[in-house]
């Protein structure tokens, strides 16, 4: 019999071939559009849901605002600033710390806390299973606590509360945990898009600190999802942008290197500010009470800086207006960027219910433009505009802080209409998000995760697997068994020559058809009868490959068939078995990355093909192994 060669390919046994629509045996196949459209839907009436939420949300803290500071049931906005309490005012946020712990003692411990660290916890670890219990505990422990004179803002609770709905939904359906991540990121972006009309920025934060992925199954439906928000924004809130600033002129260069510097030194402040927000944390936990005191405890911290600075209490979104109008007073920017900062850092450190988004743009909106005073008094060639020194320090602040780096940018243009500040925008943050990841090993959101053991991805390029076809690590030394073959024979050469012998061994039929895989583990084995034909040995169905699959796809079916090797078919012409891949070679393709990374190690390269065929009552002459 003619050997046959691995450049020629071995015929397969059409009744053995498996094909690429059995999902039992391949399990990649071409994007399946109706899921994606499903998930979609699902995802814009998720974004309806919330969006109405957003909007019960606001009434529910103004009501509770109405009547714990003037004595009113209304849900119309009025500031707590403007209360008579007197030294009564101390009180108030302290009882509200009060309840949120019973919520939380008798609840959910989850609603402590500004909710985008939680959501993160559990789509790393948890496979996006959020309690049910969230979706009405979180909106009314945050209306609670943010109505009796919380220093935070309306987002945080609403991105928590719709990734708790998506969640939730995704629990209650049939759908993967990958699928109810993009439902959790979904809900919680539409929140934050519904409360600020940015959906933008809101589909860059779920790829930011959601996803930790950029891809068409995850993009399309929370993209649809921020859209919704958007609309529910504009139908159920206000038309035109969030915060009113005026018109600004197109920046000189020396401008726009002031501007840089700004978010260089805003950048500093945020590395200072989430280091002391954690280490106000920790101050709480030695503290020899139990945890339900703590938000009663920070509550008469807030109270008693809300007594003397009254603009720090409440969400305060007028003060971030103010500031951005560039004509704020001097006491007011001060009281923002000190006392506001105080009153959050300690309430949030002591274990309420809040968010950060709302207080980090107001105390880094304050530093900016006390910075933009100083240099316009110290530096008077340097052109610049309080407005927008004030508006690259409230995305600088957040840039630094989260690390989110385009979602910060972009959530300053879109709450603005202001897009001569996108270049102002994109130098400062830049350079906050440089000194914060020089100077911080974990951010504001993911810090408290990290302390848990949970690692945050910090990288989205491809992964290597997807980059890598199998054609390209195939081996090119294993060895085909004739099935004409006893047993006997086979264990006779694997003994003469078992320096040749790879741990599975592909077996074709008298017509050199391809026939299934050998496990040499089996061929040992003292049970079997060594007079029997070789195959009785085969594995049962063995799946395939393509050449063209990426590794991932072989890993996948690695997996979901428990092997460890796979033949490889061509692609082109009648199918042929090219040989297997094995999970060593793919262990090969991840060292050779990393020397290439560290080193100048060479690509991972082509291997040669070739395969030899091992007959009846003859010897094997192998190919020597080699690289292209």
């Amino acid at each position: 019999m003619k050997h046959p060669s691995f450049a020629q390919g071995i015929p397969v046994a059409p009744s053995l071939e498996p094909t690429l629509a059995d999902d039992n045996v391949h399990p990649r196949v071409a994007p399946d559009k109706q899921r994606l459209l499903r998930m979609s839907l699902l995802a814009v009436l998720v974004a309806v849901t919330v969006s109405v939420v957003a909007r019960l949300l606001v009434y529910l803290i103004n009501l509770v605002s109405n009547l714990v500071f003037y004595g009113e049931a209304s849900v119309g906005y009025h500031s707590p600033a403007e209360n008579h309490l007197g030294l009564w005012v101390i009180l108030m946020p302290a009882l509200g710390g009060l309840v949120v712990s019973l919520m939380a003692m008798y609840g959910s411990k989850a609603i402590r806390g500004h909710g985008i660290p939680e959501a993160m916890e559990q789509i790393l670890t948890n496979q996006s299973r959020i309690k049910p219990s969230i979706m009405y505990l979180k909106p009314l422990s945050a209306a609670i606590s943010i109505g009796t004179g919380g220093p935070f803002g309306a987002e945080g609770p609403i991105i928590a509360t719709g990734g708790a709905l998506g969640s939730t939904l995704g629990q209650l359906i049939p759908i993967t945990h990958h699928e109810r991540k993009v439902l959790l990121a979904a809900g919680a972006t539409a929140g934050m898009s519904a409360i600020f009309g940015t959906p933008i920025a809101a589909v860059f934060l779920a790829i930011e600190l959601l996803l930790f992925e950029f891809s068409p199954r995850s993009l399309l439906p929370v993209a649809l999802a921020c859209i919704t928000g958007a609309a529910g924004h504009h139908l159920l809130f206000e038309q035109g942008p969030v915060f009113e600033m005026p018109e600004l002129a197109a920046p000189s260069n020396v401008a726009l290197a002031t501007y840089s510097v700004i978010g260089v030194l805003v950048g500093l402040a945020s590395v200072a500010v989430t280091k002391i927000v954690y280490f106000i944390e920790d101050s709480f936990e030695k503290l020899p009470m139990h945890w339900a005191w703590w938000p009663a405890l920070g509550g008469l911290a807030v109270g008693g800086i809300g007594y003397f600075a009254p603009r720090t209490l409440g969400v305060g979104y007028e003060n971030i207006s103010a500031t951005l109008s560039g004509t704020a007073p001097l006491t007011l920017l001060l009281t923002l960027c000190l006392l506001k900062f105080a009153s959050w850092a300690i309430s949030l450190g002591s274990g309420t219910s809040g968010g950060t988004l709302a207080p980090l743009l107001t105390i880094g909106g304050a530093l900016g433009a006390l910075l933009g005073l100083a240099i316009q008094q110290y530096v008077p060639g340097a052109d610049i505009a309080l407005p927008l020194a004030a508006l690259v320090g409230m995305a600088a602040m957040f840039a630094g802080a989260s690390r989110a780096l385009l979602t910060s940018i972009v959530f300053a243009v879109e709450t603005t209409g202001q897009g001569q500040a996108l270049l102002p925008l994109l130098g400062a943050c830049t350079g906050a998000y440089l000194v914060s990841f020089l100077l911080m090993g974990n951010t504001i959101m993911t810090e408290k995760i990290a302390r848990r053991g949970v690692k945050t991805p910090v990288d989205y390029e491809p992964d290597l697997l997807d980059k890598v076809s199998v054609e390209r690590v195939l081996q090119s030394n294993m060895i085909a068994i004739s099935t004409d073959n006893t047993i006997r024979e086979v264990r006779a050469w694997t003994e003469r020559e078992p320096e040749r012998v790879a741990p599975h061994l592909v077996a074709v039929g008298p017509d050199g058809a391809f026939a299934g895989i050998i496990n040499t583990m089996a061929l040992a084995s003292r049970q079997v009868d060594e007079h029997a034909p070789i195959g009785e040995l085969l594995q049962p169905r063995t799946a395939t490959v393509r050449a063209t699959d990426s590794l991932r796809t072989s890993v996948e079916c690695m997996a979901r068939e428990n092997v460890d090797v796979l033949p490889v078919l061509a692609v082109t012409g009648p199918p042929v078995v090219l040989g297997v891949i094995s999970y060593r070679d793919i262990l090969d393709a991840y060292k050779n990355r990393l020397e290439a990374d560290g080193a100048s190690a060479p690509h991972i390269s082509l291997k040669r093909k070739g395969l030899r065929v091992l007959l009846r009552g003859q010897a094997l002459m192998q190919a020597p192994r080699k690289r292209a």
